[in-house]
C-alpha cells in the first residue's frame, strides 16, 4: 500500500485534520490523537516502538497551529508550542478512523474470522515436522487454529518431550499447577478425573483460573485398542444456536458467576478458587470464551436460591446441544498425533476405556496462552508474506 495525499487541511477550529487521498477518499484525524502519537524521537522511542510522551504533558484540547503537505507521502504539523510533527501517508492510512479501515486493522491484528463446524468437521491435518521446520506450514497451522479452533499434527515421535519442542516453536508453554507438561493416564488415587479410565464429559480446561489457558496441546504416546475415542464440539457454534433457540438461557449462562474449585498436589500443592460465567461475551453479546468444566464446578454456588433452578435448566439445554450428534465430532488419536485446539472455544471429552494392570493409554498434555500463539503468528506472517 503506497497511498498518496492530494490535500490536507485543519477543520473544526483546528481540532481535526482532514486528509484527502489521491484515490478520492478522505480521512479525519483528531488533533489530540495526532499529538499523542507524534513520531519524533523526543515523543517516540523507535527502537522499542513505544511512546515516550508522558500523558500528563498532553493537552487534550490541543489544536494545530499549522498543517502542511510536505510531499504527497507525508504531512507536517506545527503545534502551538512550536513542536513539529511529521506523519507518513501509509502510517496515517492504516490508522484511519473510518469503520471500514478500523475493521481492516482488526482483521490484520487479531484474525477474528471464525469457521464454525459440527459433526461435519473436516479435521485439518499438517505434518508435525513441517510445522517444526517450515515457516509457511507453521503459519498455516496457527492461522487455521485461530479460524477453525482445532488442528491435528501428524507424525511426531511417540515419546515424551515433543510438546516441549512445539512450545519452543511457538515461544514458550504455560506453566500450571499440573506442571509444564502433564501425563494423561490411569493413575491410582488420581488428582484429576482425566487421570482415570472413565468417560470425560465435554469441558474446557482450567476455568478455575482467572485467565484459563488459551490453547491446549495433547500428544498421543500410547493408545488403547478399545475405547478412548476423543470428542470435540465447537462451543461458539453451540452458543450461537442456544442464543437463537433460547435467548433467556443464553443470558443466564453469560451473566451468572459459577464457582470453580481445584485443590490438591502435583507440580506443587494448590488450592485454587474462581468465578466464571459459562459463556463470556463481548460488548456485542458475542461469545468469546467458554468456561465449562463439570468436574471442577464447586458445590458452593454464590447466587440467590430462587435463581438456582433456572440456571440448571439453562445449563442443561446448553449441555444437551453440546452432546447432540449434529454438533460433536469423534475421532481416535494414534501414537504420534498431536491435537492442538482453542481451549476458549473447543470443548473436548473422551470415551471410557477398559482399565488394566498396565498403562494402556498415555497422552502428554501442555498449554500455551493465546498471547504467545498470536505473537508467533504475527511474526511468521511478516516472514512468510514479507509484510511490515
Amino acid at each position: 500500500m503506497n497511498p498518496g495525499i492530494q490535500k490536507v487541511e485543519a477543520l473544526d477550529a483546528g481540532h481535526f485534520v482532514r486528509v484527502e487521498w489521491e484515490d478520492g477518499s478522505e480521512s479525519r484525524y483528531p488533533c489530540v490523537w495526532l499529538r499523542d502519537n507524534c513520531q519524533c524521537p523526543h515523543c517516540f522511542l523507535h527502537s522499542a516502538r513505544a511512546r515516550r510522551l508522558v500523558f500528563e504533558d498532553l493537552d487534550v484540547n490541543i489544536v494545530v497551529k499549522e498543517v502542511a503537505l510536505a510531499d504527497r507521502k507525508k504531512i507536517s504539523i506545527t503545534w502551538p508550542d512550536e513542536h513539529a510533527s511529521e506523519y507518513e501517508a501509509e502510517w496515517l492510512k492504516k490508522r484511519c478512523f473510518s469503520e471500514e479501515a478500523r475493521a481492516e486493522m482488526r482483521e490484520d491484528l487479531f484474525l477474528p474470522e471464525r469457521q464454525y463446524w459440527g459433526s461435519d468437521l473436516q479435521l485439518p491435518q499438517i505434518p508435525f515436522e513441517e510445522v517444526m521446520y517450515n515457516d509457511e506450514s507453521a503459519y498455516k497451522w496457527l492461522c487455521t487454529l485461530k479460524k477453525v479452533g482445532i488442528v491435528l499434527l501428524r507424525g511426531a515421535a511417540a515419546r515424551q518431550g515433543e510438546l516441549v519442542k512445539l512450545g519452543h516453536r511457538i515461544g514458550f508453554l504455560r506453566l500450571t499447577f499440573y506442571g509444564p507438561t502433564w501425563q494423561v493416564q490411569d493413575k491410582a488415587d488420581a488428582n484429576n478425573v482425566a487421570y482415570t479410565t472413565g468417560k470425560l464429559c465435554f469441558h474446557t480446561d482450567y476455568p478455575v483460573l482467572q485467565h484459563p489457558p488459551g490453547v491446549q496441546l495433547l500428544h498421543c504416546i500410547k493408545q488403547t485398542a478399545a475405547g478412548g475415542e476423543s470428542e470435540v464440539v465447537d462451543g461458539f457454534n453451540v452458543s450461537n444456536k442456544l442464543k437463537k433457540q433460547n435467548p433467556q438461557a443464553y443470558q443466564i449462562l453469560s451473566s451468572t458467576a459459577v464457582d470453580y474449585t481445584d485443590v490438591g498436589v502435583d507440580y506443587c500443592d494448590f488450592a485454587v478458587q474462581n468465578k466464571q460465567n459459562i459463556i463470556d461475551v463481548d460488548s456485542r453479546g458475542q461469545a468469546v470464551r467458554i468456561n465449562y468444566n463439570n468436574a471442577t464446578r464447586d458445590t458452593v454456588f454464590d447466587i440467590p436460591a430462587e435463581k438456582v433452578r433456572p440456571f440448571y435448566a439453562a445449563l442443561k439445554e446448553f449441555d444437551d446441544l453440546l452432546n447432540s450428534t449434529e454438533h460433536k465430532f469423534t475421532y481416535k488419536l494414534k501414537p504420534g498425533d498431536i491435537v492442538t485446539f482453542d481451549n476458549w472455544r473447543v470443548l473436548h471429552g473422551r470415551q471410557s476405556y477398559p482399565s488394566g494392570s498396565e498403562v494402556t493409554r498415555h497422552l502428554e498434555g501442555a498449554y500455551a496462552d493465546w498471547d504467545v500463539v498470536m505473537s508467533r503468528l504475527r511474526l511468521l506472517r511478516k516472514r512468510v508474506l514479507n509484510r511490515d
